[in-house]
C-alpha cells in the first residue's frame, strides 16, 4: 500500500495564495476569472462581492474596474449569478455551475422553506397553499411582462404579497408579519426566479426581481460530485469535516461526493484530507513557491470562510477580534497566506488596518500599497459590513483600544 502523502501547514498556504488569486502573478483579469476559480463568493452582504473580487483583479477588461467589471457580469453577460446555495446562504455563482448547485442543495432547502412557510401561514392566518399557488403565478405574470421589479413594485401589482400574518403566534416572539419576502425567497430558491441589479449603489441589498432561465435538470449525486470535484479544485486538501460545514450536507452526501470523483486522503496535521487523484504533486512552500503577497479581504471572503478548521492560516488567539457571535468573519489583512490583522473604513472614507503580529517591514510596506489600492477604487462609496466584528468596530470607528490603527 502506497505512503499516504502528507501535506502539511506551509504547503497549504502556498496553494492558497495561488489558487485563491492572491499571489500577485496569480490574480486574475475578470470577474468571471475570480469567481471561477474560487467556485462561489458569498452574496448575504451585497458589497463583499465586490470587495473579493478587487482583491484579486491586476485589471478589468475596457477600464471598468472591480465595479463595473461586477456589475457587467451580474447584470449584463449574465454570466455570474445570484442565488442560495451552501448552507442556505446566498452566493454568487459562475452560471455554468447553478444547475450543479441547486440540484445538490437549494433544491433540498427550498423544500424546507415552502414547508416552513406553509406551516407558518396556517398557524397565523387563513392563507393555505392554494392561495401560496395563485399568488406566485400572479408574480410570475407580473415580472413576465415587466422584465423586472422591486418588492414593493410587485406588492403593488400584486395585492396579495401584501397580505400579513401572525408569526409565532401564542409565544414570545409574537408578531404581525409580511409575507412578500418569504414568497420571493421561496420563489428565488426554487429558481424561478432571480436577483437582479439593486436598488441604489453595489452596495445595496434592495434588489430587484427577474424571470429565471430554468437550471437543467441534474441527478442529485452527480451534481454534488461536481461541486465537490470543484470545491476541492480550489480548496483541497479539505477534511470531512471541511466539507461538511461548507456544503451543509448529510456526512453520508460528502462521503459519496468523495467517493464518485475519486478523492485520495492526504495527511494533514489535523488528520486525514482529501485531494483530487490528479492534485497530488507538491507545491512549493513559502520561501520556494510564489513571491511574498498581501491583501486586504472584505468580511465573509470565501478565502477565510473556506474551511472549518482555520488553525493553518489563522491564529486561534485572534479568533475573537475578527469574527461576530455568529462565527461570520469581518475585513482582514494577509500576508503569505495567514490572517494578520483586521481592516475598516472610517466615516470620513479612510481605510484603517491594524497588525495583531509582528510581520516585518516588508510586509507592512506590501499591506499599505493594498491599503493605498483598496481605497484608490472604493472611492467616495461607505462600505459598512452588514455582520460587524469587534475589531472592525473598533477601527470603523477610529478608537482602536490595545493596538494602533495603520492608515
Amino acid at each position: 500500500m502506497a505512503e499516504t502523502r502528507a501535506i502539511g501547514a506551509a504547503e497549504r498556504r502556498a496553494r492558497l495564495g495561488v489558487r485563491h488569486l492572491l499571489a500577485g502573478g496569480a490574480r486574475a483579469g475578470s470577474a468571471e476569472e475570480v469567481v471561477d476559480g474560487l467556485v462561489a463568493l458569498h452574496g448575504t452582504d451585497p458589497a463583499s462581492v465586490f470587495l473579493a473580487v478587487g482583491a484579486r483583479l491586476s485589471g478589468a477588461p475596457g477600464g471598468l474596474g472591480p465595479v463595473g467589471d461586477v456589475e457587467r457580469a451580474l447584470y449584463e453577460d449574465r454570466s455570474l449569478v445570484r442565488m442560495h446555495g451552501m448552507r442556505h446562504t446566498v452566493f454568487v455563482l459562475p452560471s455554468g455551475l447553478a444547475a450543479a448547485v441547486q440540484a445538490s442543495t437549494t433544491d433540498p432547502a427550498a423544500v424546507r422553506e415552502r414547508g416552513t412557510l406553509l406551516k407558518h401561514l396556517a398557524a397565523g392566518s387563513p392563507l393555505d397553499a392554494t392561495w401560496l399557488a395563485e399568488t406566485e403565478r400572479l408574480v410570475l405574470a407580473e415580472l413576465a411582462v415587466r422584465g423586472e421589479a422591486t418588492g414593493t413594485e410587485l406588492g403593488d401589482a400584486v395585492p396579495a404579497l401584501r397580505s400579513t400574518y401572525v408569526y409565532g403566534k401564542g409565544t414570545r416572539q409574537e408578531g404581525v408579519q409580511s409575507v412578500a419576502s418569504r414568497v420571493l425567497r421561496v420563489l428565488g430558491m426554487e429558481g424561478r426566479i432571480v436577483r437582479g441589479r439593486p436598488q441604489g449603489s453595489w452596495t445595496s441589498s434592495r434588489f430587484r426581481w427577474a424571470p429565471a432561465v430554468p437550471h437543467p435538470a441534474l441527478d442529485p449525486a452527480e451534481a454534488r460530485a461536481e461541486l465537490i470535484r470543484r470545491w476541492l479544485g480550489a480548496c483541497g486538501p479539505a477534511t470531512e469535516a471541511d466539507l461538511k460545514w461548507w456544503t451543509g450536507w448529510k456526512v453520508t452526501e460528502v462521503r459519496g461526493a468523495l467517493a464518485a470523483v475519486g478523492a485520495v486522503p492526504v495527511g494533514l496535521d489535523e488528520g486525514t484530507g482529501f485531494v483530487l487523484p490528479d492534485d497530488l504533486e507538491p507545491v512549493p512552500p513559502e520561501g520556494a513557491g510564489p513571491e511574498p503577497w498581501a491583501a486586504l479581504l472584505p468580511a465573509l471572503d470565501p478565502t477565510p470562510m473556506g474551511w472549518q478548521g482555520r488553525d493553518w492560516y489563522l491564529d486561534p488567539e485572534h479568533r475573537a477580534a475578527l469574527f461576530d457571535r455568529s462565527g461570520n468573519i469581518g475585513p482582514t489583512v494577509w500576508w503569505n497566506g495567514r490572517i494578520v490583522g483586521g481592516w475598516a473604513q472610517r466615516p470620513d472614507g479612510e481605510i484603517v488596518h491594524r497588525l495583531l503580529t509582528d510581520v516585518g517591514a516588508e510586509a507592512v510596506r506590501a499591506i499599505g500599497v493594498e491599503a493605498e489600492r483598496l481605497a484608490g477604487w472604493v472611492g467616495v462609496v461607505r462600505v459598512t459590513p452588514r455582520f460587524r466584528t469587534p475589531l472592525e468596530r473598533e477601527l470603523g470607528a477610529g478608537q482602536p483600544p490595545g493596538g494602533t490603527a495603520a492608515q
